[in-house]
């Protein structure tokens, strides 16, 4: 099936791209910089430039059949203010009128929404048939729905998604750090119920609705099991192996968030009655093993860096250029003032040892990389034997995906001093990490991933 899509390089987004073509699926994106989305999304597609509020150009529309809806500023990006307000509705209206104009005669349109329709509702027990609360989000989520009513000729569902949950991105994004700290708390009294889902599950909760013909109207994209703040709280901080600190008043978040606040004050026990009766099974049902998953990187002061970039090659076409050691000077900002000073063997190979020279901050260092699980055309590791971390394991995957490769870079790392160290300079190290990636991104897409 050819399948349109919004919000395609978000995080829901992304998983659904590459779930889609797995499946044998051809996806065209409409993204606001085509440049940008190629670098960016992990999966191929058919890509065609389109800001909200203009007419959906037709060459977008060639082929389609189905349609999935992600477009919506985050409401989560600043306090909500008259303006930001607006822009988080006409996101989503404005988009959804736009796809519902010009996407009538498809055979599926799947749009998102949220379980914000339901409002704060204290201990009541939430399905698809429970009405519409109160608030500025329940307002959105109505207009948001209400859009889609126009719609004739498709099967619709509607996937009113939960807080996701993921270990790059999401609402754990901001909080993983505090509680890595031991510096983060239960939300006001924590009684709120708190309605959440993995986000492998959200992606296939998507797909399921776009390709089971029983999928049609309401279905809620929360984990069967809602738990309280409170709760949630001592399990992330468990997972994390860390403690929970003092509680943050409601009085306090009011004064920080705002009218923002109500997104994490508010109780919403939410239960995903519809998906389960159609037979969708949750490979996360618990918020245990949910947090378990997503906190298993971060335990003992790890940090995580995730990266992953498609390319219209095959691996066996990529993989030489990383035989050639010389390419990782290539690959690393110059600010690093990176050089490889030599190797042990003729040729890369599990066991190979590579030293380096870089700077850090003007600090020289010397890096010496031990090379393990060579496999050429599918993956190898290389880890620090000696240098500036306490750990460096660098997975390097080459998944074929869609008739080119899944470049997969999955980096777990520890700073010196431990705690003190994540203290002292964490939040640096991150941001050079995530600054060596950004470059290293460009750079092979500059190579491989332009059309010629």
């Amino acid at each position: 099936m050819r399948v349109l899509m919004t919000g395609a390089t978000g995080l829901i987004g992304k998983e659904i791209g590459k779930r889609l073509i797995e499946k044998g699926h051809t996806v065209t994106a409409l993204v606001r910089n085509t440049d940008e989305a190629r670098k960016n999304l992990p999966f191929p597609a058919r890509l065609v430039a389109w800001k909200a509020g203009d007419e959906i150009p037709r060459e977008a529309l060639k082929e389609v059949e189905g349609v999935i809806n992600l477009a919506g500023e985050s409401i989560a990006g600043g306090r909500w203010t008259p303006e930001r307000k607006k822009r988080i509705l006409n996101s989503r209206v404005e988009t959804t009128r736009a796809l519902v104009e010009a996407c009538g005669g498809v055979k599926v349109f799947v749009s998102g929404s949220a379980t914000g329709l339901y409002g704060d509702r204290g201990d009541e027990i939430l399905d698809e048939t429970s009405t519409k609360g109160e608030g500025f989000l329940a307002d959105v989520v109505e207009k948001w729905e209400a859009e889609l009513q126009p719609l004739v000729k498709p099967r619709v569902a509607i996937i009113r998604t939960s807080v996701v949950f993921a270990k790059h991105g999401g609402a754990l994004e901001k909080l993983l750090p505090l509680f890595e700290r031991g510096v983060a708390g239960k939300l006001g009294d924590g009684q709120q119920w708190m309605s959440w889902i993995h986000l492998d599950d959200i992606a296939r909760l998507f797909i399921f609705a776009l390709e089971n013909e029983n999928a049609k109207g309401p279905l809620n994209g929360s984990a069967p099991e809602p738990v309280r703040n409170e709760r949630f709280t001592k399990e992330l901080a468990r997972a994390l192996g860390k403690s929970t600190f003092l509680p943050v008043p409601e009085v306090a978040l009011k004064l920080a968030l705002g009218e923002m606040s109500t997104s994490v004050l508010d109780s919403q026990r939410v239960l995903p009655k519809k998906a389960e009766e159609l037979g969708f099974k949750f490979d996360y049902p618990e918020v245990v093993s949910a947090l378990t998953e997503i906190a298993r990187p971060y335990r003992d002061n790890h940090h995580e860096m995730f990266s992953e970039q498609w390319l219209p090659l095959k691996p066996e076409e990529l993989f030489p250029f990383y035989c050639d050691e010389k390419n990782l000077e290539r690959l690393t900002p110059p600010f690093l003032k990176f050089n490889v000073v030599g190797k042990s063997t003729d040729e890369i190979q599990t066991g190979t040892l590579i030293d380096y020279k870089l700077s850090l901050h003007g600090l020289p260092f010397g890096w010496r990389t031990e090379i393990r699980d060579w496999e050429p055309n599918k993956r190898f590791v290389d880890t620090q034997l000696k240098g500036p971390y306490s750990r460096w394991y660098h997975e390097h995957d080459f998944i074929p995906l869609g008739g080119g490769t899944l470049i997969r870079d999955r980096v777990s790392y520890k700073l010196p001093l431990g705690a003190l160290g994540d203290t002292l300079a964490g939040w640096k190290v991150t941001g050079d990490v995530k600054k060596i990636f950004d470059y290293r991104r460009e750079v092979i897409d500059q190579k491989f991933g332009r059309p010629s």
